[in-house]
């Protein structure tokens, strides 16, 4: 599920701290909890491709696949109970999140809400 977008990027446990936390300083940053088996996760990447040109750089998405390595400690770190789960940071904390795929105007008022 890669994405032309350069404000989408992956992310691992390994550099979740630098590109995700120290990053959210400078600009906020929704991180994707999802799996590649998550059907309503498949269904909600193409919106959020949407979503993240609409926005023209005022927010970053790093998608984080489950499954791969170390990443469920970071799902259990921050109490992901299902698949997809987005988090919204900002100055290093979560500030909001959401759970299961959503229409893009409702992605829309989320962000506009916290940005």
């Amino acid at each position: 599920m890669k994405s032309s977008n350069p404000d989408i990027f992956d992310v691992q446990l390994e550099d979740f701290q630098s590109a995700v936390i120290e990053a959210s300083h400078q600009i906020p940053i929704m991180v994707d909890f999802w799996a590649d088996w998550c059907s309503p996760c498949i269904a909600l990447a193409p919106i959020m491709d949407r979503v993240m040109a609409d926005f023209q750089g005022r927010v970053k998405l790093a998608k984080l696949e489950v499954d791969e390595g170390h990443n469920m400690k970071l799902a259990g770190h921050y109490l992901v109970r299902g698949f997809p789960t987005v988090l919204l940071f900002i100055g290093g904390e979560e500030v909001a999140r959401f759970a299961s795929a959503r229409p893009k105007h409702w992605i829309e008022e989320f962000l506009d809400q916290h940005l």
